[in-house]
């Protein structure tokens, strides 16, 4: 791994907030209203509906062929507050492992009531699943094609820097 000048991004940062970031009274609203789903991709359609609707207990809300590729499913899991996650398999198609690349997906956060956390956990740690756990508040872990994910205590909403040290911001 290249020698990084820590001061130099440190200073970047700075100035990219002080450039771009307004106060929350100064922002202008957003044009979206939210994320309607998020797609990955998958290798097996069934190993994907029984980690995602048995282990984390996502319910699968739909399931039919993709309209792009004949015999690839598209299918989706309900992950609260009116968003899915949705999944495409490619048969026939050789995607390769799952690799993190420019553009690509690097994890996806999704928040859960703690009693449901401290449960999912429970199940996690049942079904063998490694998993990194952050402070008592973030799990992190892949599925089975290699997508990381993390769980959150977090509450929806924007980020709360506040909760930052200040030698991160």
């Amino acid at each position: 791994m290249p020698e990084l000048d820590l001061d130099a991004l440190t200073a970047q940062r700075a100035r990219l907030r002080e450039t771009y970031l307004c106060d929350s009274a100064e922002r202008t609203p957003t044009t979206a209203r939210g994320v309607h789903h998020v797609a990955i991709l998958c290798t097996d359609v069934e190993q994907t509906i029984t980690f995602y609707q048995d282990l984390l207990e996502f319910p699968l809300t739909a399931l039919f062929e993709n309209r792009d590729y004949r015999g690839s499913t598209h299918f989706f899991f309900d992950i609260g507050n009116g968003n899915s996650l949705a999944f495409f398999d490619f048969p026939g198609l050789d995607m390769g492992a799952y690799r993190e690349v420019l553009g690509g997906l690097h994890h996806l956060a999704l928040s859960m009531e703690s009693s449901q956390w401290e449960r999912i956990k429970a199940k996690l740690d049942a079904a063998g699943v490694a998993y990194q756990d952050v402070h008592g508040k973030s799990l992190y872990f892949r599925d089975p094609d290699g997508t990381r994910l993390e769980l959150t205590r977090d509450a929806l909403g924007p980020m709360d820097t506040a909760q930052l040290p200040a030698d991160r911001l």
